[in-house]
């Protein structure tokens, strides 16, 4: 079982800290330790040779039966059981312990009968001074890790600064804008060798330069190829219109207008890819609008089946400040796509500033879901090329517009269901028929 971590623990520069936290807690705690050690077995030391050469000068005393200095005695009060015993055994030692209070260092060794003969130094002055070491070991650490961390957070936090730049710019060129570069200082400068976060920034400005070169390139063949294709279509358009009439004259002409839809869409989509369409504003009553919309597609037949109808719900009408010419296009080419691509019954639902276009078909593919539309690619044994609602998302795009795409479940019906969503005039909304 894994244990979920705040989010800010997923940052790098929270992941840096706690690394460098860490680690200077330990190496603290390392020399800490090691230093303690080392001056607390130097300082038990000195006091234990003081406490022996003092035993060792009573013992001397006692035979020759001078009177003993003070803290010396026979079996004195307060000796530890464990030094009396080995006094007793013949042997010599020392031990710290406190007594009535006080640290004291005692050393003891074999007298007359088994008894122990000990001295007592006050230990007091070397308890304070390993005290006073390992405050100071704590204080140290605190401001060295204080420190430390403080330097590796202002380092890290420039390195993390950077690589948020690059993902903003990665995050802008993925929406569109591939004149956005990180442009690094460090790769700007020869004499400053390029970190890590600088090769990739550099490696990003080189991909959305190579990017942009080639997308301007297809921009240009496209529009190069479909004003080429327009002068002669339109010559033999006027031809064709001059055939007898016939079965063969009628698939002529159905193939030349074919052609030439093809022809405008790629026109219309090079000009999208410019990004310098301009809008023309006007208030619009959306209701009014979309029924206009399907008024034409149904005059026309532009769905593709002449004389399928499509069902109008206008739950709450809004206005809206739109070009108008551009938003009936998208339109059309919602209402068209459901008719081409899907099943009956087709509805065209405005509820205030939001329009949505359902079929009752298959749904749109996944890759159009998950991506949205893509020219000149459709699902095997679809027709079309993918370009109605290529450009219905471009134009939505100019107008400001949100057009989403996504599949009705099979428990409410099925179908295909696209989604725009306007900005409402600041104007009164209208009420329309529930």
């Amino acid at each position: 079982m894994r244990v979920a971590l705040p989010g800010w623990a997923g940052t790098l520069a929270a992941k840096a800290a706690l690394f460098i936290t860490g680690m200077c807690c330990a190496l603290a705690a390392l020399l800490g330790v090691l230093v303690h050690v080392s001056v607390t077995h130097q300082t038990v030391d000195q006091a234990r040779d003081r406490a022996l050469s003092r035993l060792v000068e009573a013992t001397a005393a006692y035979e020759a039966g001078d009177a003993l200095r003070p803290h010396t005695g026979i079996d004195p009060e307060g000796l530890p059981a464990s030094l009396r015993a080995l006094a007793a055994a013949g042997e010599r030692g020392t031990m710290v312990t406190d007594h009535d209070g006080v640290p004291t260092m005692w050393a003891a060794g074999p007298a007359e009968d088994g008894h122990a003969l000990a001295v007592a130094l006050d230990y007091s002055q070397s308890a304070r001074t390993i005290e006073g070491l390992d405050r100071a070991i704590l204080w140290s650490s605190g401001l060295a890790i204080g420190a430390t961390l403080l330097v590796g957070a202002f380092a890290v936090t420039r390195v993390t600064r950077r690589l948020h730049a690059t993902a903003q710019v990665a995050r802008r060129i993925s929406a569109g804008d591939l004149d956005a570069r990180v442009d690094d200082p460090r790769t700007r400068d020869p004499g400053h060798p390029p970190d890590e976060v600088a090769a990739v920034a550099a490696a990003l400005d080189t991909m959305a330069a190579s990017l942009q070169r080639k997308l301007l390139s297809e921009q240009r063949f496209t529009a190069d190829v479909a004003h080429e294709l327009r002068t002669p279509l339109t010559g033999l358009h006027a031809a064709a219109e001059l055939l007898p009439s016939g079965r063969p004259t009628e698939l002529v002409r159905d193939r030349v207008t074919a052609l030439r839809t093809l022809t405008e869409d790629l026109l219309e989509i090079s000009r999208l890819d410019t990004g310098k369409e301009r809008l023309e504003l006007d208030t619009e009553p959306l209701g009014a609008l979309a029924e206009r919309v399907v008024r034409v597609i149904r005059a026309s037949g532009a769905s593709g089946t002449p004389g399928t109808d499509t069902e109008i719900v206008v739950a709450r009408d809004a206005l809206v400040d739109t070009d108008r010419r551009r938003l009936e296009r998208v339109l059309g080419n919602l209402v068209a796509n459901a008719h081409r691509h899907g099943r009956p019954p087709v509805t065209l639902t405005v509820d205030g500033p939001v329009v949505t276009v359902r079929d009752h078909g298959d749904g749109y593919p996944d890759y159009l879901v998950e991506h949205g539309p893509q020219r000149f690619r459709t699902e095997a044994g679809a027709r079309g090329h993918g370009l109605g609602l290529t450009i219905a998302l471009g134009q939505a795009e100019v107008l400001g517009a949100r057009l989403t795409f996504a599949n009705v479940p099979q428990s409410e019906g099925g179908g295909a269901l696209a989604t725009l969503t306007l900005a409402e005039s600041r104007g009164l909304t209208t009420n329309g028929p529930a």
